[in-house]
């Protein structure tokens, strides 16, 4: 899968398509999932035009690097998820087609809000 400058993620990026946006900063945009699959389902994507987390493990620089994982847990303490104000969460990035990828730009999912299940069914 290569790199489509126009998926949606690029476009919300753009401003093109709006967002209900949780937290921004020089390397993430998270907002909330437009269909959520859990009671808090919200996205977090780097700024930088990558495909997947291979493609960005790869390419990123230690700064974006630094800056994905950061906005993760900044974004988990937003919605009241993370271990040091709620109960937890599950965050899943999805690498392919065999992983379920959709969208061409990497993108971690954050759920919940409630228990979340089962990994894999």
């Amino acid at each position: 899968m290569s790199y489509d400058d126009n998926n949606i993620f690029a476009k919300i990026l753009r401003g093109e398509i709006p967002c209900k946006k949780i937290y921004e900063d020089d390397f993430v945009l998270s907002f909330h999932d437009i269909n959520p699959q859990k009671a808090i389902h919200a996205l977090v994507i780097p700024k930088g035009k990558y495909v997947d987390l291979d493609d960005f493990i790869q390419n990123a620089s230690p700064e974006e690097m630094t800056g994905l994982l950061k906005g993760i847990n900044i974004v988990s303490k937003k919605l009241g998820i993370s271990t040091e104000n709620g109960n937890g969460y599950r965050a899943l990035t999805n690498i392919g087609k065999d992983g379920g990828q959709e969208v061409p730009h990497l993108h971690f999912h954050l759920f919940g809000g409630e228990k979340i299940g089962k990994m894999v069914e």
